[in-house]
């Protein structure tokens, strides 16, 4: 606890990140349930999707986000990508001197809560991490998990085909061993999965439940600023918004995902790259 003594005062901003525009179904939670936090959101749009790297370049690339949000004074970090919660998280929490936040644990938590037969559905790498299985398992031994990676998700999302009837053929292909396994639970394990919501409703029957983790992580994060002493309660709140690839393409798309279109500025590779490695000199 200890080593957060020398964090910024509570006006700091929260920095959220993820691959692209995915987290910004957790950024949407955390406008609405901590209206009084500043936010910092950075989308590594120049490298997404996340879901087929290696964890030796998620990890590079968590670093690098990290580093570069320590610069700009962020009091916390909010991985919004579970592929990089998975297998990033515990690596960076112990590396950085500031409070670190996944989104799988407050996820698999809600899960099995929620349901006894729960389906995952996640990019591949989360899915092969076997994250989510571990978690829900450890909050309920008696639970059955049955993960389905789906790799085309996020490039669809990202280039805005939401409605595209093959967006919804590959859906429905995706989910049909968790509705042969009568699943009655589905976990959304990637953030871009809830901008399928309208879609998801058409496929599953209502007696599924589906849990959104960023609804538990926000939580969490309440909680953690709580207790840190972190909370902002002064009623001027910022959002700045930053990419690694084009600038134009992500306001467009964000402003369908959240209904107003941001102002947004670009971070080149080089320059996360060039923090990261003056860091580790």
């Amino acid at each position: 606890m200890t080593k957060f003594l020398q964090m910024p005062i509570q006006t700091g901003k929260i920095g959220v990140f993820d691959s692209g525009v995915g987290g910004l179904t957790v950024l949407r939670e955390i406008m609405t349930h901590l209206p009084d936090e500043s936010l910092l959101y950075f989308g590594d749009t120049a490298r997404v999707p996340y879901g087929n790297r290696s964890q030796t370049e998620l990890l590079r690339f968590v670093r690098e986000i990290i580093t570069w949000m320590q610069g700009q004074g962020v009091k916390m970090v909010v991985m919004a990508c579970n592929t990089s919660s998975a297998l990033a998280l515990e690596t960076v929490r112990a590396e950085f001197d500031l409070p670190i936040l996944g989104i799988i644990l407050p996820g698999a938590r809600a899960a099995a809560k929620a349901g006894k037969r729960i389906g995952v559905i996640s990019t591949v790498a989360t899915a092969e991490s076997n994250a989510y299985k571990q978690a829900i398992l450890e909050a309920s031994p008696t639970t059955e998990v049955w993960q389905v990676g789906c790799p085309d998700f996020v490039p669809l999302i990202e280039q805005s085909r939401i409605d595209d009837p093959y967006t919804r053929a590959v859906a429905t292909d995706y989910l049909k061993p968790l509705m042969a396994a009568n699943i009655d639970t589905l976990v959304y394990g990637c953030t871009h999965y809830p901008h399928l919501a309208p879609l998801m409703d058409q496929i599953l029957p209502p007696s599924i439940t589906v849990v959104n983790p960023a609804h538990s992580l926000v939580s969490a994060m309440t909680q953690e600023l709580d207790m840190l002493g972190l909370r902002n309660t002064q009623s001027q709140p910022e959002i700045d918004f930053y990419v690694s690839g084009e600038p134009d393409k992500f306001a467009a798309a964000s402003g369908r995902l959240i209904g107003f279109r941001p102002e947004v500025q670009s971070v080149s590779l080089a320059v996360l790259e060039g923090i990261a490695i003056a860091q580790s000199v």
